[in-house]
């Protein structure tokens, strides 16, 4: 049993002081808590009762803006932003809520007034598994900048009962174990009952002609009932307090009584499993034809309740459906809910009797769609067949979409069949699949890109027959992330400086911290400011330690790749150079060498097995040059398990170097790279994603730019890529490579690593690790002599917070209404 699950069966041993009328109001209401929300006395308290109280007062002043801003919207009626998302990657609650209202201080002292520490009582709160990686992370930072900015938005999603799964690392390998993160409940929610919604699947289409013309029903269908849960979403500084609306999946009848009475109590319940599995785990393992079903399940699951939720807010207040896009703005985070378009045909269309014409040109209004990915795999299609058999009337509604939009290209570009082929929502060539990007495009009135490189490859390549077809409909709207979490929350330290030097402007306005650039050059304020890195290092150092065991020195370079694990983020590269380092330590041919901790973090796919085992390779490559006494403290090499939002707030400040390395034309944007940079990291990575505009803000002399470029990337493969060639035209490459294959870091299985050599050098190397490899460890070298120089390193570090403030998610957030949503703020 860990210290942690000691602490929290054991009675607290502090004992709370009896009130007094000295006590503040907040240490009045904790106490109050601990007796009515959490039961106990003080005597009797364990920590997490303390967690429940502290919550439950923190809540208290987030439901009393809660109620204010749901009356406002009622008596107003503004115009609502819907935020679609298969993900919300939220982290903890507790103090991100108690910052935000401005009483994380009074909390902070009526804690320890009564002899506990606020620190402690954070670290009992479960990170919510409702989601995985940076998709998950932007929906979150965005309903943070609409409820700070007062704009009426609410999120849309699925309550995972185990998001995706608790990652741990057993002998170098990836464990996937459920993730309870429900396990003591969680008293952010709110069920409504009230608010639950049929969803329907499978059954057959029925046609009948009428006056009209044809009419269908879909009969002799399953249904699930959609049952809502309400997380609040407090503003910064405001009275705003949004809705983050979960669906959780219930079985329309319990369990089947003619079963359970004859004694067959697995039948009895079989059908509740079943159609309750659509919301226990995030992105269900889709190497299976029960996966992939159960994937198509979960996204119409919660588009179909979220768009009947929306209709039926609409319908409380108006009549007419033309008004409908002058009130609602749905925005799908990239193509997991693109069945939202053909479910709001299906509505408006089957359930409230609209032409199919009048209906259409009214759904086109209400959506947009955002793009996050050119990677082939993530824009999702599925096979007609399952289509058919899951949902019947959607393949139906699909057909005439596309039939009508087919139409109209024929018309507008005669002739051009292989136009219509390539943009055809039904790809006929590859085995009849519907293609959901195609869907999401032809659906929405504007498609954005997450970042300006990203933007200008979707018009010139993924979509630039849609392009031509739609002029306009493309625009850029580059990501951001909010500085209240990933500043204010995650690195209080600086945070404090900055108030002392620059005032308090920049929490509102992300742009004010230009102002810090003068303070670069001042010698007194680097020293404070790397005291600060210094300190947060040391904090992440110390959890580091406690979770694998790894002594680390906070004076070395902390060299930090934290992100989905998957071959173009090109972790493997990240190796190849510890590899490198550690050949060259060995060697003695590194005279005075910068002492360097490289740390990873993220999970794999569970169906991913390359990924996978770039897991279990930097684990052994870890072990290896950990142990080995000729290394010593110039180079270590951790994994951090698990990695979470809770972690990200300990790794983005404690972060030297900041590992952004995705082969050029790749990464759709990137917001680690933001957060990094935004905590004084300094950024080594291609000219891929946001990295672009980052280089732009910041200076080219203030980030590490590496490898080929978008275009060289193209030409390169273009002429026939050989790795080959750079595996036998470089020898430290070689001698890395070799060493992978050939056992050096798998003295148990000395093949362990030859699908990696295999996938390097004869499958082509599809994200050129080895053509970016020699300007890597160059740029690499770079980097190490630059952090002897500790002042030019903070000097240079210091401008990267500084000009960070086009990267604020109000920024984006202001675009989006500016630019799509066409929507006004409301002040409750």
């Amino acid at each position: 049993m860990t210290a942690a699950n000691n602490n929290e069966s054991r009675k607290t041993k502090t004992s709370t002081p009896v009130i007094t009328t000295e006590q503040t109001p907040i240490a009045q209401a904790l106490q109050n808590h601990l007796i009515f929300s959490a039961f106990k006395t003080s005597e009797t308290s364990t920590p997490r009762d303390w967690y429940v109280a502290t919550g439950h007062t923190v809540r208290d002043h987030v439901v009393e803006r809660w109620a204010k801003t749901a009356e406002a919207y009622n008596s107003q009626d503004p115009k609502r932003v819907y935020y679609l998302s298969l993900e919300f990657l939220i982290g903890r609650m507790l103090q991100n809520a108690a910052l935000n209202l401005g009483v994380e201080d009074e909390v902070r002292d009526g804690l320890k007034a009564l002899g506990h520490k606020f620190e402690d009582v954070v670290e009992l709160e479960s990170d919510a598994a409702l989601g995985n990686g940076g998709l998950g992370r932007l929906a979150a930072c965005f309903l943070d900048s609409m409820a700070s900015m007062n704009i009426p938005g609410t999120g849309y999603g699925i309550r995972y009962e185990y998001g995706m799964f608790r990652q741990s690392i057993n002998q170098g390998q990836q464990i996937e174990n459920p993730d309870n993160w429900l396990r003591y409940g969680n008293l952010w929610e709110f069920q409504r009952p009230e608010s639950q919604y049929p969803v329907k699947f499978y059954g057959r289409v029925v046609e009948f002609p009428t006056s009209k013309g044809t009419e269908c029903h879909w009969v002799d269908a399953e249904s699930v009932l959609a049952v809502a849960y309400d997380m609040p979403v407090p503003g910064y500084d405001t009275e705003t307090v949004n809705t983050l609306r979960l669906w959780s999946a219930k079985a329309a009848r319990e369990f089947d009584l003619a079963h359970f009475n004859d004694g067959n109590y697995e039948k009895a319940v079989e059908e509740r499993n079943a159609y309750e599995n659509i919301s226990k785990v995030l992105y269900p393992n889709d190497t299976s034809v029960l996966g992939r079903e159960l994937r198509l399940k979960q996204q119409y699951f919660f588009v179909s309740a979220s768009i009947q939720d929306i209709l039926r807010r609409f319908l409380a207040k108006h009549d007419d459906w033309n008004a409908l896009p002058d009130k609602v703005a749905i925005q799908l985070n990239d193509t997991h809910p693109a069945i939202a378009v053909a479910e709001l045909m299906y509505q408006l269309v089957d359930v409230h009797h609209l032409s199919w014409e009048q209906a259409w040109k009214i759904s086109n209004k209400v959506f947009a769609y955002t793009n996050h990915t050119l990677m082939p795999e993530a824009l999702e299609t599925w096979s007609v067949e399952m289509f058919q058999k899951l949902l019947p009337r959607h393949l139906k509604i699909i057909y005439r979409i596309n039939f009508d939009f087919l139409q109209m290209v024929n018309h507008k570009f005669p002739g051009d069949t292989g136009l219509l082929t390539r943009v055809s929502i039904i790809d006929e060539e590859h085995g009849r699949r519907v293609r959901m990007a195609h869907l999401a495009v032809v659906g929405s009135h504007t498609v954005n890109g997450v970042a300006a490189l990203h933007s200008e490859l979707l018009r010139t390549t993924l979509f630039a027959d849609f392009n031509r077809i739609f002029p306009g409909r493309f625009i850029n709207i580059t990501n951001g992330i909010t500085p209240r979490r990933w500043l204010n929350q995650c690195n209080p330290g600086l945070t404090h400086l900055l108030e002392t030097v620059i005032g308090k402007g920049f929490h509102h306005d992300l742009s004010k911290l230009r102002a810090l650039e003068p303070l670069a050059n001042d010698a007194e304020f680097r020293q404070t400011f790397r005291k600060i890195k210094h300190t947060n290092k040391a904090r992440l150092a110390k959890r580091i330690a406690q979770l694998t065991g790894v002594q680390l020195n906070p004076d070395a370079l902390f060299d930090v790749q934290i992100k989905r694990i998957h071959e173009y983020k090109r972790q493997l590269l990240n190796v190849l150079h510890i590899i490198t380092l550690y050949n060259r330590i060995r060697g003695g041919h590194v005279r005075d060498a910068t002492p360097r901790v490289v740390i990873f973090g993220g999970k794999a796919a569970p169906g991913y097995k390359l990924a996978k085992l770039i897991i279990r390779l930097i684990n052994d490559v870890a072990s290896i040059v950990n142990e080995d006494p000729a290394v010593g403290d110039k180079l270590k090499v951790v994994f951090y398990p698990n990695y979470e939002v809770s972690a990200a707030e300990l790794l983005f400040p404690g972060s030297d170097l900041s590992e952004q390395i995705s082969t050029a034309g790749t990464e759709a944007s990137g917001t680690g790279n933001m957060k990094m940079a935004l905590n004084g990291a300094l950024t080594i990575g291609t000219l891929d994603g946001a990295n672009v505009e980052i280089r732009e803000e910041v200076g080219a002399e203030n980030i590490f730019i590496f490898g080929l470029t978008t275009p060289q990337v193209a030409e390169l493969k273009a002429n026939h890529y050989n790795p080959w060639d750079y595996y036998h035209g470089n020898f430290e490459l070689k001698q890395a490579i070799d060493m992978i294959t050939n056992g050096f870091f798998s003295v148990d299985e000395p093949d362990r690593y030859q699908e990696i050599g295999e996938t390097l050098l004869n499958n082509g190397d599809h994200y050129l690790l080895l053509a970016d490899y020699a300007s890597y460890i160059e740029t690499q070298d770079a980097v190490a002599q630059l952090y002897k120089d500790q002042e030019e390193w903070s000097r240079r570090a210091i401008l990267n917070v500084a000009r960070m403030g086009k990267f604020s998610s109000d920024r984006t957030i202001g675009e989006y209404i500016s630019e799509i949503w066409k929507v006004e703020p409301v002040h409750s």
